[in-house]
């Protein structure tokens, strides 16, 4: 019995204090990932910008939007369109010395909509919060990173120290007592929302984890794959007679757009994206807008257009699949409406667990001590 108890003091000790030096990270991380998570709903909303009316026509050619994109910022790189759906812009991102910019287009007529600054857009801002802090890249997703290993090591050492010694007292520690004071309910309200979202939080944190060190991400692959190697996930195409001359790379990423379609017709969502003139131009189609997951990639010829190489969803390995759909895991868009529900509460419950935890660790660190009972003097 001293054998756990000691265990469970060394338990709440690291429970404690690396909650109290990770807690502003672990909520700015949670708020804004709560914020973010119906980001697309919100700005269909506000922006509108993000509709076009749907017409019986084919789409534009990709090589036209990209010229026009370079007319608007000539200084600016742009390498990729994505054809967001026939009610919807298509779109061009274009970078530069850190600024950033997407240019929505009307998918029918190519005629600019709208050129949206990425750097003062309110989404994008939370996006960046959420991932690095607003810091450099470099610095500041290292200090989510380690925040959020802590996070998870915090919500395992939290299942410890919930766990009840005895199962009658299990009911107890699966609800709040709203009747008590307000420490205890502080004190309940912290236990039980961890335990609640413990496997939702870990999940979210592991996911996010694989977009900050690329072992997580390759982990992924290898265990959902049992270690196996699948050649034909990873296979580039030799390009034997390199293109040499611009317009026949617009032509050919062209190309390759119109057989992506010809593909994959029912599609929801495409975008092809031209490398350089030695590598081939890779498109990729998603059943659903705006969701993406369960995609198939097709490899084109820089000149000619040729496809060379196709790997349609249902191809991939397992790990390959489970890779391509950590972002929907992450923010819920995977499940859908249901998903993002969960995933927002999941993570407005996290940014309270540090305020809660705080409080706990206030309260008993400067409690105020019990009054003594005044002892009348009789005469």
């Amino acid at each position: 019995m001293a054998g756990k108890n000691a265990f469970k003091t060394i338990i709440h000790q690291l429970h404690l204090w690396l909650g109290l030096t990770s807690g502003v990270v672990i909520f700015i991380v949670a708020i804004t990932g709560c914020i973010f998570t119906f980001h697309d709903e919100l700005k269909d909303v506000f922006y509108d910008y993000r509709f076009v009316p749907q017409q019986d026509l084919a789409f534009i050619a990709p090589s036209f939007l990209l010229k026009k994109a370079n007319d608007f910022q000539p200084d600016f790189e742009a390498s990729m369109v994505v054809y967001n759906g026939g009610s919807r812009p298509a779109t061009v991102s274009m970078t530069k010395d850190g600024n950033n910019f997407l240019l929505n287009f009307n998918p029918y007529t190519g005629e600019l909509i709208k050129k949206v600054n990425l750097d003062t857009e309110f989404f994008t801002i939370i996006e960046e919060l959420h991932m690095y802090l607003l810091l450099p890249q470099e610095i500041g997703k290292q200090i989510v990173g380690m925040a959020t290993v802590i996070f998870v090591i915090l919500v395992l050492s939290g299942i410890i120290l919930w766990w009840p010694k005895k199962v009658k007292y299990l009911k107890q520690r699966l609800s709040v007592k709203w009747s008590a004071r307000w420490r205890r309910i502080n004190y309940d309200w912290h236990n039980v929302t961890g335990f609640y979202t413990a496997i939702i939080a870990l999940i979210l944190a592991i996911t996010g984890l694989a977009f900050i060190y690329e072992p997580v991400h390759d982990s992924f692959y290898s265990v959902a794959n049992f270690g196996e190697r699948h050649e034909s996930d990873f296979f580039i195409p030799a390009i034997k007679d390199p293109a040499g001359n611009k317009k026949y790379q617009q032509h050919a990423m062209d190309l390759a757009f119109q057989q992506t379609i010809a593909l994959k017709p029912e599609s929801g969502m495409y975008f092809v994206w031209k490398q350089d003139g030695s590598s081939p131009i890779i498109s990729g189609a998603y059943p659903k807008s705006l969701h993406f997951d369960h995609q198939s990639n097709y490899q084109f010829h820089p000149k000619t257009g040729e496809l060379l190489y196709q790997s349609n969803y249902h191809t991939k390995s397992t790990g390959l699949k489970l890779q391509e759909m950590t972002y929907g895991l992450h923010s819920g868009q995977y499940f859908r409406l249901p998903g993002k529900i969960i995933a927002f509460l999941a993570s407005l419950f996290i940014a309270v667990l540090p305020i809660t935890g705080f409080y706990i660790w206030y309260g008993r660190k400067f409690k105020s001590p019990k009054r003594k009972p005044k002892i009348s003097k009789k005469a």
